[in-house]
């Protein structure tokens, strides 16, 4: 049951005893990409467990666009190694596109490394024009 996070096993404990010996790579994703929303829309600064948990304001990036893609690049896969110890050989990648302006997209790709599991994973996310970011799998 280790693809939840502590608090998602406590919760479905009782639940669903059946799936306590097992683990699904898809309930394991689902769990990477919910942790993953958490952390990549909490700013730093913002939360009392540590001062650096979450992304900066990415509105500190706006005067050097398009040259601060490479910082953001950065603060994210930064932020993912710290705080998402199941995923391991992460990569960010910006996608530019010209359809939308005011959004920005980053591909996440990265392995969920578990003692049974090695799964390889794609995530995406939008930076929209407000800072927040969606992500989908």
């Amino acid at each position: 049951m280790r693809e939840e996070r502590l608090l998602e096993r406590i919760r479905n404990w009782k639940k669903h005893p059946e799936r306590r010996a097992k683990q699904d790579p898809k309930r394991l994703t689902d769990s990477v990409l919910n942790h993953l929303q958490k952390i990549l829309n909490t700013r730093h600064g913002t939360v009392p467990i540590a001062e650096d948990f979450g992304i900066p304001d990415f509105t500190e990036f706006a005067n050097n666009y398009p040259d601060s893609l490479r910082g953001i690049e950065r603060a994210i896969r930064n932020t993912i190694l710290r705080y998402e110890p199941r995923l391991k050989a992460v990569r960010v990648n910006f996608l530019p596109q010209e359809e939308d302006v005011l959004t920005l997209r980053f591909q996440i790709i990265a392995k969920i490394a578990t003692d049974e599991i090695n799964l390889p994973v794609m995530f995406e996310s939008i930076v929209d024009s407000e800072g927040k970011i969606k992500l989908r799998g």
